[in-house]
């Protein structure tokens, strides 16, 4: 007999998954999993452990939209009243909130597929208004209903779950959505790649070890191959360095295709961004929690005969276990730092003392235009680098400072100088150890730097082939050496999880079974019924979800709507917002974005910047450019002018170099037209309170270090960056010493308030 009852539940399943199976393989679909793998034959084992089945688990109900069910009989018709006494709605409720609590109903409507607790409102709330009065009449009798016995409250179950089908649905394709979303073994998505042998290469090193050196030799050895990098400017080098190598190589970026045959013919290389395509990668991003699925489908989704990886010896066993999923060993190469570099045992302390071949690293905006105007009041030059410049922005900063000819040699830049650039440093100063971070939950929280952070950054020191043959890292305060040293003396933490991410192809599956839910409410149902193993993890999808949110309204089908809200945009830029917003409706209309049109939105032509705040506003405006580039190569014949366009971002580009070129001048420009209630490097009015709460860090100054009376003080930029962390006693005092003294009672005054800690 149970012989018979094991061959008779295979059979079943064999018929199930036969009627049942997605197969997609050529979309990468997550769907093609279930035609590879017998979910009836037990769990898969890996040498992490054992993939975990949540089919049984109830899917959380409240991220599911109920539909309204109206009665089809008038409000004044009490159904059932001649045969019972009228309905008491208020007894109604109690009786049905007693339901919904008893562990017998919750655990019966779970292995339905409902969660009575967050549905349970949803219905209570329509079952009322809707045609089961009749039902619920019958049973409100004496005869039938005993209010205080609870056996009787369970006879509900049967038309409670009737009618919370009707507003949810999705309760009835609950197996199939599940199935969508199963992303435990995405290493069968790619039945190409498993079809051939891969040979997986990793290059294991710290900063300035050669390793990505050797990876692009082969590369350009190969007959055909494709680099990729985590940044445009990444992509332009090998883009540059292959075809200066007499090897023919393509660009490919989000924005940008360029072919180096005349007629447009495809190159053998290619040199694109990781979300483009990849080859060679830099796999500490494979844990990123924005962009790490990108990674992932590179690392598994190639159809190449070598794979160079290049990355961390921390991500070693991590790619070697992942490889082992797919069958494949891994071969690792270490290398070694080609120049020395040292720790110093004493902080700058002071901008007087900086020396030619410094680069002072901030984590803020603000902080990189206050130090930079202190370093030219000191009589000296400065190249500005941070993460918003356009990429011929920074190309240009890096040029002027590289160069031993050009009087600059002092550099101010974020930790965007940590990848993409290629710079003569000899010194690195870390001005802070604070960074904004984004957390798994997309929260954003200030903290210390990372170790793999620091010392990406503090590797730029000394670089090889630069003329400085050693390198030498240190802080601009005293109190942050000795946490610097602490952090770079730990061992970084290893990679132990890959991102995944939903394609188009599963929500558009998602939206066939969930007709009337939102793109934004399909992806958090997705993320809801997702099953990953210990190996992966669901990328964060925030981004994803406000631009879904923002154009949620705009008329248009999901394909299109998927792509617009992968586009990579800055939603902390209201321009960029609006202009994206503008984007979509236009698109709706089905009328094609001219570049006539374009030049309206952004008022060309436009003029240098003449303080900071139009400085920003032209990097917002270069952003629009790159958001119509990028739509353009998805929707050719609604953005026809993509040529024209990137005809006038290269000439606003130039705009912008010459803006940060004298950005010294529009800083005190900026500080000249401020007003009061105004923070002066924004020039703009402050409507309340800094967002993030102020929080006791090390090195904050007090009110009385200062030398600013208490009557004088109030709030403004200065004291929001003392309260975040980002500014300490000895470059306060040196922005005081900027000031005049004639407007010392004006400007000054404000940049501190008392109990400033």
């Amino acid at each position: 007999m149970l012989l018979f009852s094991r061959v008779q539940h295979r059979i079943c399943a064999i018929s199930v998954r036969n009627k049942n199976a997605l197969v997609d393989s050529r979309c990468g679909n997550v769907g093609s999993t279930t035609s590879l793998k017998d979910p009836w034959s037990g769990p898969v084992t890996s040498r992490r452990g054992v993939y975990s089945n949540s089919s049984s688990r109830a899917p959380d109900t409240s991220l599911f939209v109920p539909l309204n069910v109206k009665s089809d009989v008038g409000g004044d018709w009490a159904v059932g009243a001649e045969l019972t006494q009228p309905l008491d709605r208020s007894e109604l409720l109690k009786i049905l909130n007693k339901f919904y609590k008893r562990n017998e109903m919750q655990k019966i409507a779970a292995d339905q597929g409902l969660d009575v607790q967050h549905s349970a409102y949803d219905v209570m709330n329509q079952v009322i208004e809707s045609n089961c009065e009749l039902e619920l009449n019958t049973l409100s009798t004496d005869e039938c209903v005993c209010l205080c016995s609870p056996g009787h409250i369970d006879d509900l179950y049967p038309y409670f779950m009737r009618h919370a089908k009707q507003i949810f649905p999705m309760l009835d394709c609950m197996e199939d959505l599940r199935k969508i979303s199963d992303l435990r073994v995405p290493a069968n998505w790619y039945p190409e790649a498993r079809a051939i042998h891969r040979k997986v290469i990793f290059h294991a090193g710290p900063t300035n070890s050669g390793k990505t050196h050797h990876a692009i030799q082969r590369y350009l050895a190969a007959k055909s191959g494709v680099y990729c990098g985590p940044l445009k400017l990444l992509a332009h080098e090998i883009f540059e360095k292959s075809n200066t190598a007499g090897v023919p190589c393509d660009l490919v970026t989000g924005e940008e295709r360029t072919f180096v045959d005349a007629e447009g013919r495809q190159a053998e290389h290619v040199a694109c961004t990781i979300e483009m395509c990849s080859y060679w990668v830099h796999i500490q991003m494979i844990r990123d929690f924005s962009r790490g699925w990108a990674w992932t489908r590179a690392l598994l989704g190639l159809c190449a005969e070598e794979i160079h990886v290049c990355g961390e010896p921390a991500a070693i066993n991590f790619v070697t276990e992942l490889m082992y999923t797919t069958g494949e060993e891994v071969e690792v190469r270490n290398y070694k730092r080609l120049t020395p570099c040292s720790i110093l045992d004493r902080a700058v302390e002071s901008l007087d003392n900086l020396r030619p071949g410094d680069c002072i690293v901030c984590f803020s905006k603000n902080d990189i235009y206050s130090i930079s105007r202190q370093i030219e009041i000191r009589g000296l030059e400065c190249a500005v680098i941070y993460g918003s410049l356009p990429p011929g922005t920074k190309l240009s900063q890096a040029k002027k400072f590289n160069d031993p000819e050009d009087p600059c040699k002092i550099l101010v830049a974020t930790d965007a100088i940590g990848m993409g650039l290629n710079l003569s440093i000899k010194r690195i100063i870390f001005n802070s150890l604070v960074k904004p971070n984004i957390n798994e939950k997309g929260e954003k929280e200030l903290d210390t730097i990372s170790t793999s952070q620091a010392l990406q950054i503090a590797g730029r020191a000394g670089r090889f082939s630069s003329i400085f043959k050693e390198g030498e890292v240190t802080t601009m305060h005293r109190d942050d050496l000795p946490i610097l040293k602490e952090i770079l003396s730990r061992t970084v933490h290893a990679i132990e999880i890959a991102g995944l991410h939903p394609t188009s192809e599963q929500i558009e599956m998602f939206a066939y079974h969930l007709p009337d839910a939102t793109l934004s409410n399909l992806i958090d149902i997705f993320v809801s019924l997702s099953q990953v193993d210990g190996m992966y993890f669901v990328c964060n999808i925030d981004d994803f979800k406000f631009l879904a949110d923002m154009i949620q309204h705009i008329p248009l089908n999901l394909r299109s709507r998927y792509v617009f809200c992968t586009a990579p945009i800055n939603k902390k830029q209201p321009f960029v917002c609006t202009s994206f917003l503008k984007f979509a409706r236009q698109f709706s209309r089905d009328e094609p974005l001219t570049f006539d049109w374009v030049c309206r939105l952004v008022s060309w032509p436009l003029v240098p910047p003449k303080n900071i705040k139009d400085l920003v506003h032209l990097e917002a405006v270069h952003d629009v450019l790159d958001l119509y580039l990028w739509l353009s190569y998805r929707f050719m014949d609604m953005f026809p002018d993509a040529n024209r366009v990137r005809e006038i971002q290269q000439e606003l580009d130039s705009i912008i170099q010459l803006g940060v070129r004298n950005i010294t001048r529009l800083i005190r420009a900026t500080e000249t037209s401020a007003t009061p209630g105004t923070d002066p490097l924004s020039n703009q009015r402050r409507p309340g309170p800094s967002p993030v709460s102020p929080r006791k860090v090390r090195g904050a100054p007090k009110a009385q270090d200062s030398g600013v009376e208490a009557g004088q003080l109030d709030k403004s930029l200065g004291s929001r960056l003392v309260q975040e962390g980002l500014l300490t006693p000895d470059l306060l005092r040196q922005l005081q010493k900027e000031w005049s003294k004639e407007h010392r009672q004006e400007e000054v005054g404000p940049l501190l308030k008392p109990n400033s800690h």
